[in-house]
């Protein structure tokens, strides 16, 4: 197999220390539009020479399409926000390889009911082109960093080897994780992190379909193990609820996030202010109005995610819950997957949060490499056998865990 990695940012980083570990790759190419950032990677990896650093606009079809073929890169990672995700994934179609990516195509809120009905929804628009990736027998695997992707991957294997009816599946994330010396310092993209926050959640029932509820709707307390604790949720934009109905027969799905009072309340400002808004405005500059984007101002403002392992203390736990029958009895279970950022800075280097997300898409490689994992169209984790997935994760040394309710 040999890899395009697009963006080597926090997330990009870790995978190339975690795939350095495995063997099952010839070449990783590592691209980024910062030319620095892509070396830095590869020259952290001690002289892998499975791993190259290039410059790339993830934005330019054509410039992705010919680094795809001058390396001869059968896979394309993209490790990008998703903005940049419909050019890349048109690009390793118009080249001919496999596609696999953390978020999907972004969503576009109902113009008139946006709190009741869905617009476009996240994914939409590469699901629209999934007729062309089948004809041509090629895969595109969407959705798989660990929210989406290993939660997907849960509900898939509590489907098949848990319940024999599913009446809710709901994504719960927490953690207890603070950040020394910052009273705001996000542990993902900021970036991301308001698109999905300040986005209308969807939810997903059997009998009315996807639909939309106002931001942070539907606060409850949850439970997360291993210390972490009761942490309030609330319903958030997330691409599992898209996902997951498609292959897994339940009556209900939706996705909560435990963001914490504070949090919540500086997105709302961050909103009322007009700061979350990706459209350009005229700034002043030395030689008149500037166009700049406000939330890539606040963006820049913030601390690099990435950089912020060495002042991380405590726990960051994802997770699916899954309530339903077995043997016609009500079963309810959590299966998680937590990660010390303690550990994944002594052992990668690299925080929590970006090493768990990271990880994920790496074992998925894998799995595809060994033929293991197998398909064409554009297709969830959910569409894939778990049982492999959750063992070569566990052999990776980050085991899952499952807890009855």
């Amino acid at each position: 197999m040999r890899v395009l990695l697009v963006g080597a940012g926090g997330v990009g980083t870790a995978v190339t220390r975690i795939a350095a570990r495995r063997p099952f790759f010839d070449l990783m190419v590592v691209a980024d539009y910062d030319p620095a950032r892509a070396e830095a990677a590869v020259r952290a990896l001690d002289g892998d020479g499975r791993f190259v650093a290039e410059r790339v606009d993830a934005g330019d079809e054509a410039a992705v399409a010919g680094l795809l073929a001058r390396h001869g890169c059968d896979v394309l990672l993209n490790a990008t926000d998703p903005r940049f995700v419909m050019p890349l994934f048109r690009a390793a179609r118009s080249a001919g390889a496999t596609y696999v990516d953390m978020a999907m195509s972004l969503s576009r809120p109902h113009p008139e009911r946006p709190f009741e009905e869905c617009g476009v929804k996240l994914g939409d628009e590469q699901f629209a082109l999934a007729s062309e990736w089948e004809k041509a027998g090629a895969l595109a695997l969407v959705g798989m960093g660990v929210e989406p992707g290993l939660s997907d991957v849960f509900a898939r294997y509590a489907a098949d080897e848990l319940f024999d009816s599913i009446e809710e599946i709901g994504v719960r994330d927490g953690a207890n994780l603070t950040v020394d010396g910052y009273d705001f310092a996000p542990s993902f993209s900021i970036w991301t992190t308001i698109e999905e926050c300040l986005n209308p959640p969807v939810v997903y029932e059997a009998d009315r379909g996807w639909f939309t509820t106002e931001p942070f709707s539907e606060p409850e307390v949850f439970d997360f193990p291993e210390g972490i604790g009761p942490v309030e949720c609330v319903n958030v934009e997330h691409e599992e609820v898209l996902l997951m109905p498609r292959w897994v027969g339940a009556e209900r799905v939706t996705f909560k996030y435990g963001l914490g009072g504070e949090f919540i309340e500086t997105l709302k400002t961050l909103h009322r202010l007009g700061l979350d808004t990706t459209e350009p405005v005229a700034a002043p500059g030395p030689e008149g109005p500037v166009p700049v984007s406000p939330r890539d101002v606040v963006a820049a403002c913030l601390p690099d995610p990435a950089g912020l392992g060495g002042r991380m203390r405590g726990k960051t736990c994802a997770g699916t819950w899954v309530r339903g029958t077995r043997d016609g009895a009500p079963r309810e279970v959590y299966l998680y997957h937590v990660v010390d950022n303690e550990w994944s800075m002594a052992e990668y280097g690299c925080q929590a949060v970006v090493w768990q997300t990271a990880v994920n898409p790496v074992v998925a490689l894998e799995l595809l490499a060994a033929g293991t994992w197998s398909g064409a169209g554009v297709l969830g984790p959910e569409a894939f056998p778990a049982r492999p997935y959750l063992d070569l994760l566990t052999e990776y040394g980050s085991p899952w865990g499952l807890r009855e309710q």
